[in-house]
């Protein structure tokens, strides 16, 4: 009888979860929650469904990451765009790269763009992590697009400054995380984060601490969530 104890045990706290993931997409007002479904196992999300722009889908997925409890999440949400008119490829391109053109974070003739059905691909060689994450904000709203793939590379950047010590006191600074439980490796341009934290927004703030720091061109998150 134990067993089937704790089985049960774990499917109310799947049901708890999966209601808390409900309210929090429902509580967001861009989100059209009548056209997502969530499933959880052991806390493992599952979204599907369909939403009507791709920056939609992505505050879907962002939510999902906020809430405490969620181990990780599989995302079969498809971008279905209202009407019956689509987008040809070579007009999102030329489109997208005039947004990229006015983009103030990128630079000119730094990134192409690549487009096959609606889906963006990103390349090229940049020298900050900020860039190449702005490079990708600027096309989110772009209509027709159904994804983005970033494979933007970054330029190694040599610095004096010590990029661990420089990590590890910006995640003191952030009240969002508790630091001892992150342990940063450096090794030449890479940084890998590993240790235990309690929810996926401490690891995005560990991410954000270690792109942001001069010379990182590589980022390996190997933090697990309890």
């Amino acid at each position: 009888m134990v067993p089937s104890f704790h089985k049960e045990a774990n499917k109310m706290d799947d049901l708890e979860l999966r209601q808390c993931l409900l309210d929090e997409l429902q509580f967001q007002p861009e989100i059209d929650v009548r056209n997502i479904g969530v499933t959880v196992d052991h806390g493992v999300v599952t979204l599907t469904g369909h939403v009507s722009s791709y920056r939609e889908k992505l505050m879907v997925e962002r939510a999902v990451a906020a809430i405490r409890g969620v181990r990780g999440y599989a995302e079969e949400i498809e971008v279905r765009f209202p009407g019956i008119v689509s987008t040809s490829d070579d007009e999102i391109a030329r489109r997208a790269a005039d947004m990229l053109h006015w983009s103030t974070m990128v630079p000119d003739d730094q990134v192409q763009v690549k487009v096959q059905k609606g889906w963006v691909t990103l390349t090229g060689m940049l020298a900050w992590n900020y860039q190449r994450v702005g490079a990708e904000e600027a096309l989110r709203n772009l209509q027709g697009v159904t994804g983005i793939t970033n494979l933007i590379e970054l330029k190694p950047r040599l610095s004096a400054i010590d990029v661990r010590r420089h990590i590890e006191a910006a995640l003191k600074r952030n009240a969002g995380i508790d630091a001892d439980r992150v342990i940063v490796t450096v090794h030449g341009n890479k940084v890998t984060l590993t240790g235990n934290v309690k929810a996926w927004s401490e690891r995005h703030i560990a991410e954000q601490a270690a792109w942001s720091t001069p010379g990182v061109t590589h980022v390996d998150d190997r933090l697990t969530i309890s």
